[in-house]
């Protein structure tokens, strides 16, 4: 796939996550694989207005994080992106901060995740079958050491494999897929579970 169109679509992600008030404030950041050797990532520039994303406000980024194309720089959580991408081989890497993942983050984080369990919407996450699927969704502690952090995702990554994603503490939802188009459905089923069990007052009664 050309550069054009992996950036293409990821700002239309961007967009529609912005409208969706996943990603609002310059909050979350998108990512794409280009290459794999050498490793090459299309990753959004930091502290953009997710809502006029575009094209070319997307870098061009190597396995550290450098950049080689483009104006601007990567957030410092291009390493948490680069992580995923190791480890699982992931396609696109996409970071939302919404409402509910910010609240479910700080209410779980002392059981250390969140267990999603018994909903249709499950079976849209790639591999799963049945609403009785358990999905375990790891809470990470934030950090501003992303090297730190993104050491602490490589090893959650090879300790719970089949996940889906992962919350960072008060942060938001990291979520992956081998397209981007899984990708952003994973995104939008782990939202819709997380608004659910806010909305549901579930989370209050744990």
């Amino acid at each position: 796939m050309r550069i054009s169109t992996i950036t293409e679509d990821l700002a239309e992600a961007g967009r529609a996550f912005y409208s969706r008030g996943w990603a609002l404030g310059t909050s979350g950041n998108f990512s794409a694989v280009i290459s794999r050797e050498p490793l090459r990532l299309a990753i959004t520039s930091t502290g953009l207005d997710k809502g006029t994303l575009t094209p070319t406000q997307f870098l061009e980024i190597d396995g550290r994080s450098d950049v080689v194309h483009g104006e601007g720089r990567p957030s410092a959580e291009a390493l948490l992106h680069i992580a995923v991408v190791r480890v699982l081989g992931a396609g696109a890497v996409l970071h939302t901060h919404s409402v509910w993942s910010t609240v479910l983050s700080g209410s779980y984080a002392e059981e250390g995740g969140i267990v999603l369990e018994g909903y249709e919407m499950l079976k849209g996450l790639d591999g799963v079958r049945t609403h009785k699927h358990r999905e375990w969704l790891p809470i990470l502690e934030n950090s501003q050491d992303m090297t730190e952090l993104a050491e602490k995702v490589s090893a959650t990554l090879r300790e719970t494999p089949g996940i889906h994603g992962f919350l960072l503490r008060e942060h938001g939802l990291y979520t992956w897929g081998a397209t981007l188009q899984e990708a952003k459905r994973h995104v939008e089923i782990l939202e819709f579970l997380m608004e659910v069990l806010v909305r549901s007052g579930a989370a209050a009664r744990r």
